[in-house]
């Protein structure tokens, strides 16, 4: 076996957010085949060599975080594969416990000198043209020959270190880079001779895992990652948080308590005076949860339609609900269709012969007559409550008897909710979604909405457990020194045990300024004062900005449902839908065909998209027959076709999920050709990755060839654009009064004036 050789490279670098990469494959090439500046073409790597899995184990413990990150690589095709792994480091990990293990076998390492390091990079990097290697460029490498690799032979790359972990408010934040699929995974492999291998591979999807756990009660509260869901398990007196979801960078907050004193994190962004972003997260902790009274009412629809499996599963729901009661919370049964019925008069506490008798209630109900919604309404809210008022309603149809109008009906629920909270469950296509959502919204609660193929039961058990210790109530938010406005959820709000509290907004002015929450808790008022600061720019934490967009459209489509179609709405449910890369009602991204470019100016421009389905990747239709090629005339904007039951069932269904959004994947994938980058969203067009956000008049385009000095060096003066430039070698972005395009006859290095009038123009 050929002798392996580790190499780390100590590349000088500039202040930067800790983070890793995942590691790349680059081909072993002579040095005389790719020189930079040269026009040769790069080698590919040899054998199909590409990466199946890459799993990554951070363990937190006294503030340090160990990381083990253990990649697999499989050579699928017929020949030889030779190449080179190359793996990015976080600034300050400690090399002292860091390894490089293959097959087994520990492999020792070489430092290299500043400079000759970052020559060894770059030449790498223009050589193999291989955008991902870009990603990290000031940071440290890791180099290894690992390879040849045989046909079919597997091998596995261990890489462990130890970094600090960053604190950022009352939380420690942990990120980690997954990086750009390597471009090797796509080539076609040389087969060896005679072995009837026609060299075709089909692209392999890496299976990625990032799996972080900790010690139970070490003061640290529940994850939370505003990127990815993560799912929680106790393995002993750890506990572990996995996630298996896609999605290039991952970021994960872990909550400190100090004392009885609930964990606060704020995160904000900011790109413009106009454009500024704060997340405030809330994590009440495991400790405070001394549960306050609750009185819980379940309203149950049991017209005709509800019959069978649907009434069986209702009931299942209810049962499940009753087995979240706590001693000191109060309960309620009220099954509706023509006429309204009662488990008791009022609520009953809690206790086990109650709680029997209520489920022996349930098993009873038969499921006839009509739907009196308005009845329902009235039973549940004209109460005089004996804890915190929750109402859980639950229907699959429409009001067929009493007051049937929508507005009124939701006047009426307006008019007597009080202090109830509200929590609707609409089963099915023919449920009234605009009512069940504005009962949701103004009640403080959620709405949900089930197809009749998935479980009510596990639907409405889920948010009920979710409700088991409300630990603070009526929770507002004030802030001085800045201005707040655009607040997501909609306040006062309440905090549940074991849950953190999201609150989204755009912030006006800069500077030092004050957050204020303020509610009630079983002991008495809380008031949790947070200094921070708000600045003019901040590059960092782009998922802010799509968080927020992404729950102000959940918003904006029920408001849309509620009170009709508006220019005013419509117009801002595109334009967010677009410059945010979301999919909506409105708006989906199109993609021209040969032939149809000389139409985009005038009738194909992105922000003149009509309504689709809500699926984006729309497609322009492909001129046929003997106008394939031609100049035709452009068709008028489609109007909206009319909404169809089950196409408002779905949208509210989707903008229910944004709604209570607290991590990116509500946010739907909107094409292959569409991608998100810096909070900036970009649209492949005739080849050319294109900001969809307009270009001030009298900004200025620069040029820059991809790859060169002066690609670099914008990189390293302007850290947003790594992020930018590495989608492809034809890149076009807007700053503020500069437009910085990716092109082949670009600049490659421009004086030093002038490239301090790029960074300043941005």
């Amino acid at each position: 076996m050929r002798r392996l050789l580790l190499a780390l490279l100590a590349i000088a670098t500039a202040p930067v957010q800790t983070a890793l990469a995942q590691g790349l494959l680059v081909p072993r090439c002579a040095e005389a085949r790719c020189r930079p500046g040269s026009n040769c073409r790069p080698c590919t790597i040899q054998g199909g060599v590409a990466r199946v899995r890459s799993d990554v184990r951070v363990e937190l413990a006294s503030g340090v975080l160990r990381y083990e990150v253990s990649e697999t690589f499989v050579n699928n095709g017929g020949a030889l594969g030779e190449a080179d792994y190359i793996f990015p480091l976080p600034r300050n990990a400690a090399f002292r416990d860091l390894r490089l293990m293959i097959n087994g076998e520990l492999v020792s390492g070489e430092t290299l000198a500043a400079d000759r390091a970052r020559a060894i990079y770059e030449e790498i990097v223009r050589s193999q043209r291989d955008p991902a290697l870009v990603e990290w460029f000031d940071h440290g490498l890791l180099r290894a020959r690992i390879f040849p690799i045989a046909p079919g032979e597997r091998k596995q790359v261990v890489v462990r270190f130890d970094v600090v972990a960053e604190r950022q408010g009352d939380a420690l934040r942990i990120d980690y880079f997954r990086g750009t699929e390597p471009r090797q995974q796509q080539v076609r492999p040389i087969p060896a001779r005679g072995n009837g291998d026609d060299g075709t591979i089909s692209s392999q999807r890496t299976v990625s895992t990032f799996r972080l756990r900790y010690p139970a009660g070490a003061a640290l509260g529940r994850a939370y990652s505003p990127t990815h869901s993560l799912q929680e398990t106790r393995e002993g007196s750890w506990r572990t948080f996995e996630s298996s979801g896609g999605g290039a960078a991952i970021t994960v907050l872990v909550p400190r308590a100090s004392g009885t004193r609930p964990a606060v994190t704020l995160l904000t962004h900011a790109t413009r005076p106009d454009d500024r972003y704060v997340m405030i997260s809330l994590s009440p902790g495991e400790s405070r949860a001394v549960p306050a009274s609750r009185d819980v009412a379940f309203v149950l629809d049991v017209s005709g339609s509800m019959r069978g499996e649907k009434m069986r599963q209702a009931v299942r729901a209810g049962e499940a609900l009753l087995r979240t009661l706590r001693p000191g919370d109060y309960f309620r049964i009220i099954p509706f269709s023509t006429e309204v019925e009662s488990f008791r008069s009022r609520s009953v506490p809690a206790t086990a012969a109650n709680v029997a008798e209520a489920v022996r209630y349930l098993r009873e109900l038969r499921a006839e007559g009509s739907t009196n919604i308005q009845a329902a309404l009235e039973e549940a809210l004209d109460h005089e409550a004996r804890g915190i008022p929750i109402v859980l309603f639950l229907t699959d149809g429409l009001p067929t008897v009493g007051e049937r109008a929508h507005a009124r009906l939701a006047q009426i629920a307006a008019d007597r909710r009080g202090r109830a909270r509200v929590f609707t469950f609409g089963l099915g296509a023919d449920v009234n979604v605009a009512l069940l959502e504005e009962l949701a919204i103004e009640g403080r609660g959620t709405a949900q909405f089930v197809r009749p193929s998935e479980s009510i039961e596990r639907i409405v058990s889920l948010v009920a457990q979710r409700l088991g210790a409300p630990v603070i109530t009526d929770l507002r938010l004030e802030a001085n020194g800045v201005r707040l406005r655009q607040v997501y959820p909609r306040l006062p709000a309440d905090v549940f045990a074991g849950q953190d509290l999201v609150i989204l907004a755009r912030y006006e002015g800069q500077g030092r300024g004050t957050i204020e929450l303020a509610g009630t808790s079983p002991q008495g008022a809380v008031r949790i004062p947070v200094s921070a600061s708000f600045p003019a720019r901040e590059r960092d934490n782009a998922f802010v900005a799509r968080l927020w967009a992404i729950r102000r459209i959940g918003y904006l489509t029920a408001e849309r449902r509620r009170s009709g179609a508006s220019t005013e709405v419509d117009d801002e449910i595109r334009a967010l839908g677009q410059r945010f890369g979301i999919p909506t009602e409105l708006s989906s991204y199109l993609v021209l065909e040969p032939g149809m470019e000389r139409f985009r100016d005038r009738t194909m421009r992105l922000q003149e998209v009509t309504v689709s389905s809500g699926v984006a990747g729309g497609m322009a239709a492909r001129p046929e027959g003997d106008l394939a090629g031609k100049a035709v005339s452009p068709p008028p904007p489609p109007s909206a076709p009319a909404t169809t039951g089950a196409q408002a069932f779905e949208s509210a269904r989707m903008s229910a999920s944004r709604r209570a959004a607290s991590t990116l994947d509500a946010a739907g994938d909107a094409s292959a050709n569409v991608r998100n980058a810096a909070g900036r969203t970009f649209v492949l067009r005739a080849g050319v990755w294109t900001d969809v956000a307009d270009a001030r008049t009298d900004s200025r385009l620069v040029r820059v060839q991809p790859f060169s000095e002066l690609y670099f060096t914008l990189m390293q003066e302007i850290p947003e654009l790594r992020e930018i430039l590495v989608l492809g070698e034809r890149v076009l972005v807007h700053g503020n009064r500069v437009r910085i395009e990716l092109h082949p006859d670009g600049a490659t290095r421009l004086a030093q004036p002038e490239v301090e009038a790029i960074v300043r123009d941005w």
